[in-house]
């Protein structure tokens, strides 16, 4: 039996590598080209210290003094001494590059460009390589724009589907931006497109409570993918409920899909807030007017959040405000970008 490990490095570059149960995690890794610092293997010491944030492992054989007893119980193991008994994500406090490793690179073609609103475009993306991608849900990749002199723009990936060697992406349309620019004007399905990734601490933990997520806009994206993973392992043990953010009634995108996997997901359920006073939706203003206590179950959720800038103050503010900690909060920030 070989398992899935996800190894995050601080740089933010994510590599998956294969590991048997009865393999270490440092020799999967050296296997596979990764090289974690180390100085032994014998678990003595703990130049290899990594943090395990979701999956089940043997600690293995280690002395105290390269792992405490405390260390241990908030999830640190030594990669040298880990062996899994399920898929898991790995925290590996250096960064790729001193791991002689880096991100990979995959060239795709277009397949599909569409217009789900004046705001927001769907991007499908296919390749071979693609194949072979694994990301976390969440997460998100570089995409070069083609003609511009290597600049690239980075989105989060909207579907886990990238086994069929397809990739799928929401992207904001700004106006004067490079990647808006050629989606609008020049995109056409079978152009060529580089993509760097997966990248990003953003991405799903495991569910051990109820979750509250809030996307603001294209932000809807990383929980799509969040949502179909969800919903390919069997559901969801805890309530998990969405606040969509957006503008105007034209910006609302992927609501079928939305639909959808509340269908498929008994706990799941999801609300649209829209800013416009005179929008048809019967919740309106910005999405920190619709968190209710219900939502914030006196501190014991976990909470995601996807949107700009702006957003991710006013949540933080708002629970400031309303005097809840919540057991973790995850955040992404996106800013448009033009140049």
């Amino acid at each position: 039996m070989s398992y899935n490990i996800a190894l995050n490095f601080e740089d933010g570059v994510t590599r998956f590598v294969e590991c048997g149960g009865h393999e270490s995690v440092v020799d999967a890794a050296y296997r596979q080209g990764i090289n974690i610092p180390m100085d032994c293997r014998e678990g003595a010491c703990s130049t290899c210290k990594c943090r395990v944030e979701s999956g089940e492992y043997l600690l293995g054989d280690y002395i105290e003094d390269a792992l405490s007893q405390d260390e241990a119980d908030r999830g640190y193991a030594l990669a040298c001494q880990m062996r899994p008994k399920t898929d898991c994500v790995v925290l590996v406090s250096s960064s790729s590059a001193a791991c002689s490793t880096k991100q990979e690179i995959f060239t795709t073609s277009i397949t599909e460009v569409r217009r789900l609103s004046d705001s927001t475009f769907a991007l499908e993306l296919q390749g071979e390589g693609l194949k072979s991608l694994n990301f976390l849900p969440g997460q998100y990749a570089n995409l070069d724009v083609p003609g511009e002199g290597g600049h690239h723009r980075s989105y989060s990936f909207s579907s886990m589907g990238a086994a069929d060697g397809r990739a799928r992406f929401l992207i904001r349309n700004v106006p004067g931006g490079l990647m808006s620019g050629y989606l609008k004007e020049r995109a056409q399905v079978g152009a060529t497109l580089t993509m760097t990734g997966p990248y990003g601490s953003f991405y799903l933990r495991k569910l051990e409570r109820p979750v509250l997520m809030l996307a603001g806009g294209t932000g809807l994206a990383p929980f799509l993918a969040m949502l179909d993973k969800l919903a390919s392992v069997g559901g969801l043990a805890h309530p998990t409920h969405l606040i969509y953010g957006v503008n105007t009634d034209r910006d609302i995108v992927e609501q079928d899909a939305l639909d959808d996997f509340a269908n498929r997901l008994p706990n799941f359920t999801y609300s649209i807030v829209v800013v416009d006073a005179n929008s048809e939706q019967p919740k309106k203003g910005y999405v920190t007017h619709h968190i209710t206590p219900e939502h914030l179950n006196e501190g014991n959720v976990d909470i995601y959040l996807c949107g700009p800038p702006p957003m991710v103050e006013a949540v933080a503010q708002h629970l400031r405000d309303v005097d809840v900690k919540s057991v973790s909060f995850h955040f992404e920030k996106f800013n448009a970008s033009i140049s």
